[in-house]
């Protein structure tokens, strides 16, 4: 399970990240509001415990924008503030859950235990831009109803793509979630490279509109038209 932690206070962040970890978390630590909305965009995670007073970006912006681009990812808010209409707030900008400092660990862990089930219940089964569906449960692709042979990296690339939408995904960002590198390099470029090439002939075919986009020097996205 994955958790992104997006908190300024150093004590805090510091305290939730090795308290998640010792539960057997992956956890990320964002301590700024633009690079807590930078990996909230960028990668995938079950649950997101956020920071309301946040330097560069508050927490209920990232909040916001995040709902707005139709992203779903549980988010739990903390603050310091314990006025019923602060709470309001929170949760009408789009929170699932609400914590007040000083809290519990074992309360924060409980609750972050229960937003991943509720994730886990609303998690869609299927994923589709324009003629395009996969299928998360069987693993399978169809475009036009037409079914698309993909081997299990392919449909882990496909689904990484379609799960960020229209939005531009990186080489790194590749890498780093779907094949699990740490760091990339030129020979993994390159792979990657190759399974996008591979990816676009098995889906865009000829006489079917382009949906797999190479965004030069920045990435790649799918999408219906011009990238």
């Amino acid at each position: 399970m994955r958790v992104l932690v997006i908190e300024d206070e150093k004590k805090v962040a510091r305290a939730l990240q090795q308290g998640l970890q010792g539960e057997h978390y992956e956890v990320e630590v964002a301590e700024t509001g633009e690079d807590g909305f930078f990996s909230a965009l960028s990668r995938s995670f079950d649950v997101i415990i956020l920071d309301v007073m946040l330097p560069g970006r508050s927490g209920l912006e990232i909040l916001k924008t995040l709902r707005r681009q139709g992203h779903r990812t549980p988010v739990l808010v903390l603050t310091a503030k314990d006025a019923i209409e602060d709470r309001v707030v929170g949760l009408d900008s789009g929170a699932d859950d609400y914590l007040v400092k000083p809290f519990a660990f074992a309360e924060l862990l409980a609750r972050v235990r229960a937003l991943i089930r509720r994730g886990r219940s609303i998690e869609p089964v299927r994923l589709r831009v324009a003629d395009l569906e996969i299928d998360l449960v069987t693993r399978k692709a169809v475009r036009a109803g037409e079914p698309i042979d993909l081997t299990a990296r392919e449909f882990d690339l496909l689904e990484y793509l379609l799960r960020h939408g229209e939005e531009i995904v990186s080489r790194e960002m590749l890498a780093r979630d779907v094949w699990k590198e740490p760091s990339r390099g030129t020979p993994l470029d390159n792979v990657i490279d190759v399974h996008i090439a591979r990816l676009r002939k098995k889906v865009d075919t000829e006489g079917r509109a382009k949906l797999i986009h190479t965004v030069r020097g920045v990435g790649f996205l799918v999408k219906l038209g011009e990238a």
